[in-house]
């Protein structure tokens, strides 16, 4: 059974430049590669090291370098996208720079916590800013498709959802974010987090434990999140970052089951990060009288760079009036953050004790 699966990104209507705040290896690995594949105009580019901005600048060809974010703001056009992508300690100090109104992209995770997520939602709310946060995982090419598929209720009703990553991680090519007391789900598996929640809604609990490497002196590589959702709904992560024997048994997946069908979506970017290996997309459709025969399709484009410009052109869309849903919106996010917050009070206070 073949299917035209629609999965690409709908671009924005009208033209509005973007500003970066930032200049670190994500907008030069994603953010910048993204933004030209879809022809947006990047204005300008400020970062604390002035120097790195101005490489970034020369590479991608940006006009404009910017010494503060105070000097980008007075000299952005009209209608222009402030793109944030530094670390959350600095999202309120910059956030209460921009203009009143503005349509802003702030890169994940929001906040370092629970209580800086609301903080940060609070300012947002106060100078009625367009912000959304930057979980590009629901715009990925093999999560759009999936999402495509089960809407059309091809395969059914939706009663699992798993997450699945055995890999080996190289945390140390990220030196502001290995040192973080919350590591895996806070920089991680919050992405998993996000994704289950846009597919299945707020859960009713969750259950998880994270956990350390006995030779690693990172606070946590490794984690299991178990979602609440009643008695027939099972949605599952589990990450492992310190699989290092070699790429046999290694594995990256997204799957999704219903009673009609599944499919399973392989994150390729994740396995030998940072090089990836193809994405893999496939699903099954279960006919009556029929074996069940699983599809493979190709899909253009990955999760890095191309979910980068689903983010900012929903946002662009719902700034310029086109789409009515900023999906990835602070007002939603702030559910992802507290089911994380959850997810390590479950951590820290452990399961029940068997007598």
């Amino acid at each position: 059974m073949s299917i035209d699966i629609q999965y690409k990104p709908v671009l924005p209507e009208t033209k509005q430049p973007i500003i970066i705040i930032g200049a670190g290896g994500i907008v030069a690995d994603a953010h910048l590669p993204a933004y030209k594949i879809a022809g947006f105009e990047v204005y300008g580019i400020v970062n604390r090291t002035k120097a790195r901005a101005q490489k970034l600048a020369d590479a991608f060809g940006i006009p404009h370098v910017f010494d503060t974010v105070a000097e980008a703001v007075a000299a952005a056009p009209e209608n222009t996208v402030f793109d944030i992508t530094i670390m959350p300690e600095q999202y309120i100090e910059t956030l209460k720079q921009l203009p009143d109104g503005a349509a802003v992209l702030i890169q994940k995770p929001m906040g370092n916590d629970f209580n800086q997520a609301k903080e940060i939602l609070a300012l947002c709310r106060a100078k009625n800013l367009k912000a959304a946060i930057n979980f590009q995982l629901r715009f990925a090419p093999f999560v759009s498709a999936a999402k495509y598929l089960i809407d059309k209720g091809l395969i059914g009703e939706l009663y699992d959802m798993e997450v699945r990553v055995t890999i080996k991680t190289p945390w140390e090519i990220f030196p502001h974010v290995i040192i973080h007391p919350r590591l895996e789900i806070q920089y991680h598996s919050i992405h998993y987090v996000d994704l289950i929640r846009s597919f299945l809604g707020n859960p009713n609990s969750v259950l998880a434990k994270t956990l350390k490497h006995p030779a690693k002196s990172l606070s946590s590589s490794r984690s299991t999140i178990l979602f609440d959702y009643g008695d027939t709904m099972h949605a599952v992560i589990n990450t492992n970052h310190d699989h290092d024997f070699g790429p046999r048994h290694q594995e990256s997946y997204i799957k999704w089951e219903g009673t009609k069908g599944a499919i399973v979506a392989k994150i390729g970017l994740l396995m030998d990060y940072p090089h990836g290996v193809p994405d893999v997309f496939e699903y099954c459709v279960a006919e009556a009288g029929k074996t069940p025969e699983w599809q493979t399709v190709k899909l253009e484009g990955s999760w890095f760079p191309e979910a980068f410009i689903g983010t900012i052109a929903n946002l662009m869309r719902y700034s310029e009036g086109s789409s009515p849903v900023l999906h990835t919106s602070v007002e939603d996010v702030i559910d992802t953050m507290a089911v994380v917050e959850s997810a390590y009070r479950s951590s820290d206070t452990g399961g029940v004790k068997v007598k």
